[in-house]
């Protein structure tokens, strides 16, 4: 397996590995990511469908990607996905996925029109004081001291950041500021969690540091994430002939570890470019620091059927196992109307967090479960699905949001966070209906709060002991609903169905390397681990890409597939991006605009003029990063001074753009001198 960009292999077909007509796949769990490992194994491994068995102990396919009309209970959403114009490897599969909405176009197909002609971007992004836009205005309102420590995060090795969390790095200069309102909401950090997934976040998504305010960065389905993208690929699937069981719990994996040294596979490839096989050589990315080259064999599947009936699959080299270790839903109970989602995150026999200790036993390489799963009070928080069931409680949302929500194109355009919400509670309206069956007069809202454990400000009880009724009363009465009208809307005009989810952030707890199992560890023979809770370095956590990366440099590694995986996208070795993120961050204000002391402006100034006779101040004019020095273009006379500028004042048009709230991302620099009429 190697990595590739560049569309010289991104549309190639592989040939048919060697020996597919006799191997056979067993795939633990049908997430995104064992999805996906199976799409490869029949699209570019060739395997026959037939020889492909998927197991999964619930009733339906999709793991976290769920979305239902559960009968009794009503529409639920554990949560929701958004997306990124470079998750390569999700659109290199969704291009082979047909539509079953639209005959004779892929997922990719209408995924890509979709976003094109209805853009994603919030026009509210956080409210206060029941209901009230909270005013935010792009901006992140990051202190010079805040944007060093994010810069000092940014360039600490990841070996400093094992095991330390992010408030090791953060204070209140960070922790009190737009920025991190926008990201620990959108991205679910809380101030306990792992320093390096932070670090690693900013390093891959430092591309849409100026998208985040305002969710332009982001791309979302039609309709739930199940709907979506999950059931076009079980449809893919079948046609191809893969084997489904379902409520079939696979307890065990055992191995046999020893008898020599396993396949030795070269983690470069002569497909590879100049500067990623350096990349790949030279260790940047470094393996499971417990691997061994020692022969690793899967022997074994014990699971359990529907029927309850106990068996056991034995394998041979030539059957492969994809094993999704772990599970952020895993232990997700459920409430209704009229009850509260039980807390239940007592491990038991048949699910992804006991199979993996069980599996992690056997070889040091295979990770440390615990690590993850051992503290579900700090990596819990709760979800919870608003379905409104007549008019009366729209006109308070279209309030906020400032969009009619039932156009059917984006409403919210991400979330809503409550900023003076006790339970941090933030809010999401994607394009409606969410689900196809829905009636065409209700909405489905996706709501919920990172601070579980705290008594609402209405509702004076903690979340995780509220009906979905009292629920709903909490977010009514953040929406500016009358109180005295509260009661009835949450009772009568909508129905909410809370989730409780004990290790929903378990991937951001503090971690170190080895903790995840590398996808192939070395020495394996025939398998290799999926998901979430498997280490691919060149990504990031709690993304669909990240699931469907993991799939595909399996099945790639696993069968010998020539054909190149995607790179990561490298936004972070951009200087282009660099640069915009720093001005960004910063609210549009240039590096010459930071409080210095008079030795560091003394030296900021010496680098400037020597750089003053090369390209590079060119660039960071291009960016915003220091003023431009170009002549004086145009001269304005108004009847009054805006925004308290002085009449001898000399300001860049960026820097007016940013005061009068319109956008930054376009400077022309030229230099504007406001002068009052007499």
């Amino acid at each position: 397996m190697y990595y590739s960009n560049g569309n010289y292999e991104a549309f190639a077909r592989p040939k048919k590995p060697e020996g597919m007509d006799s191997k056979n796949a067993y795939i633990i769990g049908t997430g995104l990511a064992a999805l996906t490992a199976a799409c490869y194994l029949v699209r570019d491994a060739q395997m026959p469908g037939s020889h492909i068995h998927v197991f999964e102990k619930d009733a339906v396919p999709g793991g976290a990607c769920d979305g239902a009309n559960i009968p009794g209970v009503g529409y639920v959403m554990r949560g929701g996905r958004e997306m990124d114009n470079h998750f390569e490897v999700m659109w290199d599969m969704f291009r082979s996925i047909p539509s079953i909405e639209t005959e004779g176009v892929s997922v990719l197909d209408e995924y890509y029109w979709l976003n094109k002609e209805d853009p994603n971007f919030s026009l509210c992004r956080s409210t206060k004081a029941r209901g009230v836009d909270a005013g935010t205005n792009g901006k992140f309102n990051l202190s010079d001291k805040a944007s060093m420590e994010i810069m000092k995060l940014f360039f600490t090795p990841n070996e400093e950041l094992y095991g330390k969390k992010i408030s090791d790095y953060f204070d209140d200069e960070v922790f009190n500021s737009n920025f991190w309102m926008y990201w620990r909401t959108m991205f679910a950090f809380e101030n306990w969690h792992s320093a390096l997934e932070m670090k690693l976040y900013i390093r891959r998504y430092i591309h849409h540091i100026g998208g985040l305010p305002d969710f332009s960065a982001l791309r979302f389905t039609r309709y739930n994430q199940y709907e979506s993208m999950i059931l076009p690929m079980i449809k893919y699937l079948e046609g191809f002939g893969v084997q489904f069981h379902y409520n079939a719990k696979v307890e065990n994996v055992d191995f046999k570890i020893g008898g020599g040294m396993g396949p030795v596979r070269s983690h470069t490839g002569t497909g590879q470019d100049t500067i990623l096989k350096k990349q790949a050589e030279s260790g940047v990315f470094v393996r499971n620091p417990y691997s061994s080259p020692t022969k690793k064999m899967a022997t074994r599947i014990d699971l359990t059927e529907a029927d309850g009936t106990a068996r056991s699959i034995d394998l041979g080299e030539n059957d492969l196992v994809f094993i999704t270790n772990g599970g952020c839903v895993e232990n997700s109970t459920m409430g209704s109307q009229t009850e509260a989602a039980a807390w239940a995150p007592e491990i038991k026999p048949g699910g992804g967090w006991d199979m993996w200790r069980r599996i992690a036993k056997q070889d040091p390489s295979f990770g440390h479960p615990d690590v993850f799963c051992g503290d579900p009070e700090h990596s819990k928080w709760m979800s919870a699905t608003v379905t409104t069931l007549d008019m009366e409680i729209p006109p308070y949302i279209q309030k906020i949001c400032k969009r009619d929500p039932f156009t059917g194109h984006v409403v919210t355009g991400g979330i809503v966070t409550v900023e003076d919400s006790n339970w941090l509670m933030s809010w999401t309206l994607n394009r409606q209906q969410q689900f196809r069956d829905q009636p065409k007069d209700q909405l489905s809202v996706w709501v919920y709060g990172l601070f579980p454990d705290k008594p609402g400000n209405y509702v004076k009880k903690p979340m995780r002991e509220c009906t979905g009724e009292e629920i709903c009363e909490e977010w009514l009465y953040h929406m500016g609903v009358p109180t005295d009208k509260i009661k009835e809307l949450a009772t009568n005009h909508a129905n909410t169905v809370p989730v409780m989810m004990p290790y929903i952030d378990a991937f951001f707890m503090p971690r170190s390397a080895g903790d995840r199992p590398d996808v192939v560890p070395d020495g394996a023979v025939n398998f290799a681990f999926l998901g979430q809770f498997a280490e691919t370095p060149r990504d990031t956590i709690f993304t669909t890409e990240y699931s469907m990366r993991t799939g595909m440099e399996a099945v790639y590694t696993l069968c010998d597939v020539d054909r190149g995986v995607p790179e990561v996208w490298g936004s972070v070795y951009d200087v282009r991006n660099l640069l915009n993120a720093t001005v960004m961050l910063r609210d549009g204000k240039p590096i010459t605009d930071m409080k210095l002391n008079p030795i560091e402006k003394t030296v900021l100034k010496q680098i400037l003029k020597k750089l003053d006779s090369t390209d590079i101040p060119m660039l960071l004019k291009e960016y915003g990063v220091i003023l431009s020095r170009l002549r004086l273009t145009s001269v304005c006379r108004t009847s009054h001074v805006p925004y308290s500028i002085r009449q001898t004042d000399v300001i860049t048009q960026q820097r007016y753009r940013t005061q009068k709230g319109g956008n930054p991302h376009t400077v022309d620099f030229h230099l504007f001198i406001y002068v009052p009429y007499d």
